[in-house]
């Protein structure tokens, strides 16, 4: 795994308890040693402090963090301040996401696509910032089709992407394809599996059916007949996504981005079962 390109994913907390609970996540965390951890970002002001302040915390502890910053809602002038103020903290990498319009939000703000956001924020700050975007191996859910997925995919690497990280996913060939057809493109930047490690299905379920990522029908039927029964639950997950993972990286995937929803349990024994 040392090889690897291996990072964890942490929401900001809203409230001071919140703060609390993610300082002793992410102190178990950092024993796994990762590249960086990523802080999302919430549009419209909800959480974008949040974002900064938990970076700042996680490199006041000798830590890698990077910022996501989506583009919905931004203008120019409010992207530009934040970039300063990264730039300002000595931020060296971003994650730029289109991000999804929160509602009520009635414009999309000066930016439509990200590949615009990676092409302002190179041209606002050159090669400062290593900058990873979001790829969809099941494709971007109001993507037209797989063709039009694949061609914004290819706008934002043109853009000035350095790497990416995928969309959760539980199987495994749409990861390879996904990256076969990258390189038929000539698109060479590394592609990072994102992993979601599965502790509850009626949360799984919700999030899957927003985000278009697919749980396979036996999954699916496997974790529902185990009913309330967590622990069984969680056993089979930690099956289901370790041999995930172990495919992943046996097939050349260049490393692994987990979805730690700021719960350090099913990131740490993923990572046990891995390093074995």
């Amino acid at each position: 795994m040392a090889n690897h390109n291996f990072s964890i994913e942490f929401f900001p907390p809203k409230t001071a308890e919140g703060a609390e609970k993610l300082r002793v996540t992410r102190a178990k965390l950092s024993e796994l040693h990762p590249k960086y951890f990523s802080v999302t970002f919430g549009a419209g002001g909800t959480t974008q402090r949040g974002t900064l302040d938990t970076v700042v915390e996680i490199l006041a502890a000798g830590e890698d963090a990077a910022p996501h910053l989506s583009c919905v809602g931004g203008t120019r002038e409010s992207i530009r301040q934040i970039l300063n103020e990264y730039k300002s903290h000595n931020i060296r990498r971003l994650v730029a996401l289109r991000g999804d319009l929160p509602s009520g939000y009635g414009a999309a703000g000066e930016f439509r696509y990200a590949n615009e956001l990676v092409e302002f924020i190179r041209a606002e700050t050159g090669d400062w910032f290593h900058i990873e975007v979001a790829a969809y191996p099941e494709v971007h859910p109001q993507a037209r089709s797989p063709q039009d997925d694949l061609l914004a995919f290819e706008r934002k690497v043109k853009a000035g992407a350095n790497s990416a990280i995928t969309q959760y996913f539980y199987n495994a060939d749409a990861y390879f394809q996904f990256v076969e057809q990258t390189q038929k493109l000539g698109i060479d930047v590394p592609v990072v599996a994102g992993i979601m490690p599965i502790t509850n299905y009626t949360q799984l379920m919700r999030f899957s059916d927003m985000c278009g990522a697919e749980i396979p029908r036996w999954v699916r039927l496997k974790l529902a007949s185990f009913g309330d029964d967590s622990a069984s639950i969680k056993a089979f997950g930690l099956d289901v996504v370790s041999a995930l993972c172990e495919r992943l990286l046996a097939g050349g995937a260049p490393g692994l981005h987990f979805y730690s929803m700021n719960q350090a349990a099913a990131t740490t024994a993923l990572w046990q079962r891995l390093v074995k």
